[in-house]
């Protein structure tokens, strides 16, 4: 009789603990829901889209910045708000990688969004979370197509320096060093493309593209004399050109058509255009997007929505951090 007691006591106990595992991992896998604040936070998108719409409107550049540092953050342990850890005595983050040290911007735009999110919902919505919609909305203020931002992110506590240096397609890549990054991340070669048209807009360093304007054959003649009044042989590594000279604010398909006249300003874009593939898949698509900026808008959006999805953290993983420059103090 105790045997038997004995057992199903220990089988009630199995049965809890597989029902709370089962609990946990439900709850650890948790899908993103475009709904996910409609209640706990209703206000939280507009608030957002406002705070982007001023940074936009009070520097152009602002719409450019935001998408690259949601870039750069979901290509790093994924969509996860690492990127905006800031060193600390105890901890390093991924700001001073090579890719972003005195490179990456916006991060005042982050702060400025989320402490106005702590006064409305305090601990509520994630860093991880207004980093995807506000590059969203910095787009989507340039002209760019907008799409719906899967919700219910969680903020990191780790961020990995070694992976900010190794995983972002770098400027001066060839073509197969671009499509092993972008395939390391389950890109297609299509969504490469694709993504690399986020240089339709905003500012590259001279330090990232002198090479190519002294260097490369496969460019414009005159364009690249332009350039070089911007970026001297020698100094000036940190004098700006557009990535798109014809309309380096306005979310549009010249980036494309530049390409087509050898007027890609960074090595790595005019790879895409490149004479030495024996492969015309890139070409063949960009080609497609310079006749067609319907067809690159709506792809643009697409391949975004599936990068802001790149490995999110939600449930009960990570935090909601207080402040998004630090992982949240121990609590008492």
């Amino acid at each position: 009789m105790a045997t038997t007691t004995s057992l199903s006591v220990s089988g009630f106990k199995l049965k809890l603990c597989l029902t709370l595992l089962a609990c946990v991992i439900g709850v650890t896998s948790a899908q993103l829901s475009t709904y996910f604040y409609d209640k706990s936070c209703p206000g939280a998108l507009a608030t957002i889209k406002k705070a982007v719409k001023e940074a936009v409107k009070n520097e152009s550049r602002m719409g450019a910045s935001l998408l690259r540092l949601h870039f750069h953050d979901c290509f790093v342990q994924g969509c996860d708000a690492s990127v905006l850890l800031d060193d600390t005595a105890n901890f390093t983050g991924e700001k001073n990688s090579f890719p972003n040290a005195n490179s990456l911007r916006g991060f005042e735009v982050i702060d400025n969004i989320k402490s106005k999110l702590e006064k409305m919902c305090k601990g509520i919505v994630s860093c991880a979370d207004i980093l995807a919609v506000a590059a969203r909305d910095g787009v989507f203020e340039l002209g760019g197509p907008k799409w719906d931002v899967p919700l219910g992110r969680r903020d990191s506590t780790t961020a990995n320096l070694a992976e900010s240096n190794s995983a972002l397609p770098a400027p001066f890549f060839d073509l197969d060093e671009l499509i092993k990054a972008f395939h390391d991340k389950n890109f297609t070669v299509k969504e490469l493309v694709t993504l690399s048209g986020g240089h339709s807009i905003g500012l590259v360093r001279c330090r990232f593209f002198r090479t190519r304007i002294y260097n490369e054959s496969d460019i414009n003649p005159a364009f690249a004399e332009e350039r070089r009044l911007e970026c001297p042989f020698e100094g000036g590594d940190n004098n700006f050109s557009a990535f798109d000279s014809a309309t380096p604010f306005k979310f549009d398909n010249s980036f494309y058509k530049n390409l087509l006249q050898q007027k890609g300003l960074v090595h790595s874009d005019q790879q895409l255009f490149t004479n030495n593939s024996t492969d015309n898949t890139t070409k063949d698509q960009v080609d497609r997007y310079s006749r067609d900026m319907g067809q690159f808008k709506k792809d643009f959006a697409d391949a975004m929505l599936k990068m802001s999805k790149m490995t999110p953290l939600t449930g009960l993983a990570g935090e909601i951090r207080q402040n998004c420059r630090l992982v949240n103090p121990p609590s008492t």
